[in-house]
């Protein structure tokens, strides 16, 4: 595949990145450096006109509205908190599947009237108890969510489960989902229209990478 102008490309470390890297590859992108290794934060790849940063997750939107990477690839959870100001979302990768859920401590009551609620998600946190007419008290967290009701800061907490087993694990149970997440790619909206060609062809490439990928699932399934 040719790019016919220089393309820069956010992700962060860890499974969305390990998760993409099949997909880059299938449109003829592979990084030079091990990100897992290299303490680098901007990546060459095989085509000299396309590297990589490697920014935490929450800031993969942000980089792209901005300019500063021209495409990235991000969570459901991360754009829902951002809000998508500035950015496309032409494609859902259909990697690093979860749910953003209401969870708490079996019994705990959701119609109580003033509801404490721990999470990083303050925004779809707010939306989503909006929704149903509630007012809650957000107490803002950057990890071990699942303390929280267990020592009294919150009645409930919103997090993004996988298996459940760390729910299950502290002895909470997930009680009400928010929203089904996936990470997508995102495209700075300038950047769509100076390099239109060379991000349709990357976009298209990883378009039928993630269609082969899920036809592949389903014939072995």
């Amino acid at each position: 595949m040719e790019f016919d102008g220089r393309i820069t490309i956010a992700l962060s470390k860890g499974r969305i990145f390990k998760d993409t890297l099949p997909l880059l590859r299938h449109a003829g992108i592979v990084p030079v450096d091990d990100p897992e290794t290299s303490r680098k934060l901007i990546l060459d790849t095989n085509h000299p006109q396309i590297k990589l940063v490697i920014i935490r997750a929450s800031d993969v939107p942000t980089y792209v509205q901005y300019g500063a990477a021209d495409l990235g690839v991000a969570g459901k959870d991360v754009l829902l908190e951002h809000g998508g100001g500035g950015l496309y979302e032409p494609l859902d990768l259909e990697i690093a599947k979860c749910r953003l859920m209401v969870a708490g401590v079996k019994g705990a009551q959701l119609s109580n009237s003033r509801l404490r609620i721990a999470t990083k998600f303050i925004n779809s946190t707010r939306r989503h108890f909006a929704a149903q007419g509630k007012q809650v008290e957000i107490i803002k967290l950057y990890g071990s969510m699942e303390l929280a009701p267990l020592v009294g800061l919150s009645d409930l907490i919103v997090d993004v489960v996988d298996t459940g087993n760390t729910l299950k694990a502290n002895g909470l149970i997930p009680l009400e989902h928010i929203s089904d997440i996936s990470s997508r790619l995102v495209i700075n909206k300038a950047a769509w229209k100076i390099k239109h060609n060379s991000i349709t062809a990357l976009v298209n490439a990883l378009s039928v990478a993630v269609n082969e990928r899920s036809t592949k699932g389903k014939n072995n399934g």
